[in-house]
């Protein structure tokens, strides 16, 4: 891709004076870019080989509030640092920030230099590292919808996040004429992430008032991930240069379409050139691989879908008739399921899981879903047979969590995940997910106020 750079393309870029600033960048347990800007000269000199952040990056909440209670970082540890690793294969332009590049980073401890476990991009690495064991590659590819708001964070924060002007008055799903008025960031951000590396294939109107859907190529799993959070982080910066706003919530309204985030998956052949779930003459055009892979995903789904909707509001999105899921089952095609075969009888035969949302972090998604997969193919799971009709009305289904609740206890009992991502990873995201659960339940919310103040 034309915005990658190596190192030593970024060295000539600077000394010509085309790079002043490189953002040296990890990511934190939300799915957001943390890190330094370096002064370009800085990091060539030295930087590049590691920097250091302090570890309770990995121990806060969305707040950036320090939350007590995690082994890994604490007050009575003194929050002391980590160590920055850049990953020089991330190098890349950002064409919409002036002369600067990017580098994201592995988080080490600081101490034995060994990759911190629980840290999103080295837990998605334990699962691509059980992958390369096998022979094998994972492709993924994460859809992303968000709302586009005619307002600035500015002015949505002074409204109180209330009746905020969407870019565009009514749906506009798949309508090219209504999609035109967004043009001004959807343009930008299609052309600007393809100058930073990121292939952008196609935008769209999705089934909400301003809302939108933006697809990013397939790419090999750890690669996908890295392309994820830096499109999410990019769109914000994009629309705030523009004078508007951007919204990633799951459901930041509850009369209108929830923001999903599809997960689209399959296993290659170590060269990626060989696809390992095609099979057009086996049931379903899946080889025996794919569909105990494709077993796994949904024996385990309970287990892993906080990985998938990590938050108090992720719950509020699972609606009958929204074309969110709400029950555990897979189709070969039919967007009332939490899993849909896509690409049948072709060599991109590949799963989409359909239940995360637009809030989640990628690294632990993926690594979840890569967990689960693997699971079903040691255990040889069998794959039922595709449900058919509307899964919305369909009681005997599996329900997908109701409530951050029920997943994080879920969660908590799975011996899965604490064999595939170890327990006290495991136990670090319980943690995280409680403190949400208890900042949410101690809160009075504007709905509590209005029904009650007076009536009560």
């Amino acid at each position: 891709m034309a915005g990658n750079l190596t190192f030593d393309e970024l060295k000539q870029a600077v000394a010509a004076g085309e790079i002043d600033t490189v953002l040296a960048a990890a990511v934190d347990m939300q799915g957001r870019l943390v890190g330094k800007r370096f002064l370009a000269k800085y990091f060539v000199e030295s930087a590049y080989d590691e920097t250091h952040g302090c570890n309770y990056l990995l121990a806060n909440d969305i707040d950036m509030e320090p939350v007590p209670g995690y082994k890994a970082a604490s007050w009575s540890k003194g929050y002391g640092d980590f160590i920055m690793k850049p990953d020089l294969s991330t190098l890349r332009k950002i064409p919409w920030l002036e002369k600067t590049a990017l580098v994201l980073n592995d988080l080490k401890d600081h101490h034995t230099h060994e990759d911190l476990a629980h840290s999103p991009r080295a837990i998605l690495r334990k699962q691509v590292k059980r992958l390369q064991e096998r022979g094998w590659l994972a492709y993924f590819a994460s859809e992303l919808e968000f709302y586009l708001f005619s307002e600035s964070y500015d002015s949505a924060r002074a409204k109180h996040w209330q009746n905020l002007d969407t870019a565009s008055p009514y749906i506009g799903d798949y309508l090219i004429g209504i999609t035109t008025k967004e043009e001004g960031v959807m343009r930008r951000l299609r052309n600007e992430m393809e100058a930073a590396g990121i292939p952008i294939e196609n935008s769209k109107g999705e089934w909400g008032p301003g809302q939108e859907e933006i697809n990013v190529r397939y790419a090999e799993v750890l690669e996908m991930a890295d392309r994820h959070v830096i499109l999410k982080n990019g769109a914000k910066e994009i629309a705030t240069s523009e004078g508007k706003a951007i919204s990633f919530m799951a459901k930041y309204n509850y009369g209108l379409a929830g923001n999903s985030s599809h997960i689209h998956n399959s296993l290659w052949s170590a060269d990626g050139k060989t696809p390992l779930f095609f099979d057009r003459e086996g049931p379903y055009g899946l080889t025996e691989l794919g569909r105990q892979w494709s077993a796994g995903q949904l024996k385990y789904a309970k287990e892993f879908t906080w990985f998938l909707a990590p938050y108090v509001n992720s719950y509020k999105r699972f609606q009958s008739g929204t074309f969110a899921p709400t029950k555990i089952m897979w189709s070969e095609d039919n967007r009332t399921a939490g899993f849909r075969l896509c690409g049948e009888g072709t060599k991109g035969v590949r799963m989409e899981c359909r239940i995360g949302g637009a809030d989640l972090n990628p690294y632990l998604a993926f690594a979840a879903l890569i967990a689960a997969g693997l699971a079903g193919i040691d255990e040889k799971l069998e794959l039922e047979a595709p449900f058919v009709g509307d899964a919305y009305q369909a009681a005997q289904l599996p329900e997908i969590p109701k409530t951050l609740r029920e997943a994080t206890e879920t969660l908590a009992g799975s011996a899965m995940l604490k064999t595939a991502l170890g327990e006290e990873v495991v136990e670090h995201y319980v943690h995280t997910a409680r403190w949400e659960q208890l900042e949410y339940d101690r809160r009075i919310t504007d709905w509590e106020l209005h029904r009650g103040f007076e009536r009560y």
